[in-house]
């Protein structure tokens, strides 16, 4: 009989807190479309997860050379029409990719062994299908195979899928495990691989893959509720063998009970079926037994609508801390926007605390839950600081111990940059695990050793081999002629730099405050006054001539983008901005140059996830996601207003194509959640969320703490895109943000809207967000 775990326990119980007396949780849960975002570059994934799980069972339709992969970076697109199988891990808007791992395809009849192509249906495993049999929900997928018409079903616990197969009683019933299937693959991405039959019948096995992270292993065990009437195990070898070693026992793949293996393919038989065949299939990032321990706590018997209602269950909690009143695809967008918001950081350790560490060795959690899958460049800005308005601080904490158990293992003394399995990636730039951290430390959340949390971040800061970082030191930026990015790592350095002053200089480590305090104003050095843009700048001192703020991709000094998105990438010091440009109207009329802009698209031809344009505003990749919010910081928030309006109906459908970009692990979904509610955290680390518009009629935050927070609008309406007047608790509010420890403290923010502006409002520098110079 399996165990049942406290772990797995305490983990659903996370989703259960703040559950008690919420109005229609189901209604919440109804309301989320898991294929918004599974069209054009959203690069989500349908299939069955639940919050923050380690498993994401979903169908892949095309597997491709990973020159030819970015469409299908979640394994799955809406328009396609064939479903190569199931594998049980998958990013959720991920604008690079790697996983889905441990492939499984039900079919009936003949067994072919290869994928085949869309073009030529029957020509391998693949299978077509229609989305008219197609359902998904939080926590639950289905859809009928029409080659073989065999009724697939999908569910999940944090570390376990289970699949439910009903096939035609006519035909023979195969399970087909294809290790191969890699999404962004190539020949030899697969190291090393196996697969073994245990005498109960159990499967188990791993592989070892070279992808976005080296040397990643993974490992598997799955069962089957009904007998295995025999099995066949191939190993379609993709490489040059040069050395075959010694033959095992067995003589052929039919009486064969473990192989190993590049290039494996298991293939199980049942016979004719007279019911549904349920398969659980459990991970573990650190051995097969574990994935046996972790499948014996977290599916103790092939209870397959046990296990869904389950994951509705911690769906429906997840999703109710929020309440929304709003027009009905407004409602749609963003309780999608929600649950994409919850899958990521995921749990990255097994039932005991096992976990890898980015040194790929095998590490415990002590006290607290291990958690990866950081894409740090995205969720910094919007995702995680939401986490700490709607997640326990238990949450918060378990990502924070994370990083810095991370610091510790690393080989290199550094923080996460891009890490998902425990292992680094190095994608991307920035050092922006310490805005995660030095938020939640700001906003009171320490459930962690605080000292040693900011002596990881002082490291990871000081480590000159990454980015350049001794160049930064040492000139005060990063020149372009040494780094093709060095301006916009120039000024991501310097708010993260920033970050660390604010949490130094909180905690009394006066030393380490004014060090970094002093490096954060190093955006300056790369803003060149006389054209008002911040600027590629070489190691002798100049900037490179002839420029063009337009020209973005490789040499450009910026990282996915050029000057027009990055020269306002000083969320912590917009003020001296203003003061450097001349004056609160220099900053509106840049502003308003950059959103009217006239484009060329061969601008961008060569540069990655530019989506969704409005002039040079590109609101599909990061870097702009705070820029229709500085118009409050020079005094005309009804700009902002104006400017989001815009934003918010031009870049989020409820349909498959409703995301503009990728939503980048719940950053895009994020920022759309802020906006609705009317606020947004433009510098995390400030405790401030910066005012702008609401889009629903009524919202109400039940907070961790167990308070409540309203979000109410009148007059909303589509002709009504001004906010006339706001008041917090009843009481005018004069100025244009609320502070995290106002929304913590409970209560109501009350806007009433208006066809014309409120152009007095929030004008006086006091009234302006923060900015740690002083407005002039």
């Amino acid at each position: 009989m399996r165990a049942s775990s406290p772990i797995f326990a305490a983990l659903f119980a996370l989703f259960l807190t703040n559950a008690a007396a919420q109005p229609n949780p189901a209604g919440a849960y109804q309301s989320v479309d898991p294929l918004i975002g599974t069209g054009e570059d959203g690069h989500t994934f349908p299939g069955a997860t639940v919050p923050f799980g380690m498993v994401q069972l979903s169908p892949d339709t095309q597997i491709r050379h990973f020159r030819q992969s970015y469409k299908w970076a979640a394994g799955y697109r809406y328009e396609d029409s064939t479903i190569l199988g199931f594998s049980h891990t998958h990013f959720s808007g991920a604008g690079h990719s790697d996983l889905g791992d441990f492939l499984l395809q039900p079919i009936a009849g003949t067994v072919r062994l290869d994928p085949g192509t869309p073009d030529t249906p029957g020509s391998g495993y693949g299978a077509r299908f229609s989305h008219s049999t197609e359902r998904a929900e939080p926590g639950y997928y289905a859809v009928t195979l029409e080659d073989g018409g065999v009724k697939v079903e999908l569910t999940a616990t944090a570390r376990a899928g289970v699949h439910r197969y009903q096939f035609p009683a006519s035909q023979p019933a195969h399970v087909l495990l294809d290790l191969r299937s890699s999404i962004y693959n190539y020949p030899g991405k697969v190291l090393w691989s196996r697969i073994r039959v245990r005498p109960d019948g159990s499967v188990t096995g791993m592989r070892e893959t070279r992808g976005w992270a080296p040397g990643r292993q993974l490992y598997f065990a799955m069962r089957f509720s009904r007998p295995l009437t025999g099995q066949e195990l191939h190993d379609r070898e993709p490489l040059p063998q040069e050395y075959a070693g010694f033959k095992g026992p067995g003589t052929s793949p039919s009486n064969v009970a473990s192989i190993e293996g590049r290039g494996l393919i298991g293939v199980f038989h049942f016979g004719q079926l007279n019911g549904p065949l349920v398969v659980e299939l459990a991970l573990s990032p650190v051995s097969e037994e574990n994935a046996i321990a972790n499948l014996d706590s977290e599916v103790p018997s092939f209870d397959f609508d046990s296990v869904r209602a389950a994951a509705r269950r911690a769906w429906e909690s997840a999703l109710a801390v929020l309440d929304i009143d709003a027009a009905p695809d407004m409602r749609k967008n963003l309780y999608t926007a929600l649950y994409h918001a919850l899958m990521a950081p995921s749990t990255a350790g097994d039932i005991d605390g096992s976990h890898r560490g980015p040194d790929n060795q095998v590490h415990r959690a002590a006290g607290f839950h291990f958690v990866s899958t950081f894409s740090l460049w995205d969720t910094y800005r919007a995702e995680q600081p939401l986490m700490t308005l709607l997640e326990p601080d238990s949450r918060t904490n378990d990502v924070v111990r994370s990083l810095v158990d991370s610091q510790r293992n690393s080989p290199f003394g550094i923080l996460p940059i891009w890490q998902f399995q425990g292992l680094e990636t190095w994608c991307m730039i920035g050092y922006h695990s310490v805005p995660e951290i030095a938020d939640a430390y700001m906003k009171g959340i320490r459930g962690y050793d605080a000292e040693q949390a900011l002596n990881a971040m002082v490291a990871s800061a000081r480590y000159g081999p990454y980015g350049h970082l001794a160049d930064y030191i040492r000139l005060g930026y990063v020149p372009v002629d040494i780094d093709p990015e060095g301006a916009s790592q120039t000024v991501e350095y310097a708010y993260d730099d920033w970050t660390i002053a604010r949490m130094a200089r909180a905690m009394g480590r006066t030393a380490i405050a004014e060090e970094f305090e002093k490096r954060s104003r190093n955006w300056r050095n790369v803003f060149d006054a006389k054209t008002g843009f911040v600027r590629p700048r070489l190691a002798s001192g100049e900037f490179p001539e002839p420029f063009d703020p337009a020209r973005a991709g490789n040499g450009s000094g910026f990282t996915e983008g050029n000057s027009w998105q990055y020269s306002w990438y000083q969320p912590h010091d917009e003020a001296e901005l203003i003061r450097l440009l001349g004056g609160d109207d220099k900053l509106v009329a840049k502003l308003d140059a950059m959103f009217e802009a006239k484009v060329n698209p061969k601008d961008y031809a060569n540069v990655e996830d530019i989506s969704g344009m409005i002039g040079q505003y590109i609101h599909g990749n990061e870097p702009s996601h705070h820029l229709a919010y500085l118009y409050n910081y020079a005094g005309q928030p009804w700009r902002t207003q104006e400017r989001l309006k815009q934003i918010v109906e031009s870049q989020y459908r409820a349909t498959p194509d409703g995301l503009v970009g990728n939503d980048d692990l719940g950053q895009m979904s994020a920022w759309l959640i802020y906006t609705a509610l009317g606020f947004y955290p433009v510098a995390p680390g400030s405790n401030e969320y910066v005012i702008g518009r609401p889009f629903v009629s009524r919202a109400t935050l039940h907070l961790p703490n167990g308070k409540e927070f309203r979000i109410v609008t009148v007059n909303l309406s589509d002709g009504n895109r001004y906010v006339a007047s706001v008041t917090l608790n009843g009481q005018p509010l004069t100025r244009s943000f609320v502070r995290h420890e106002e929304i913590l403290r409970g209560g109501e923010l009350r806007f009433t809207m208006s066809d014309k502006p409120a152009t007095g409002w929030a004008r006086r520098p006091a009234d302006r967000p923060y900015s740690m110079s002083p407005y002039r």
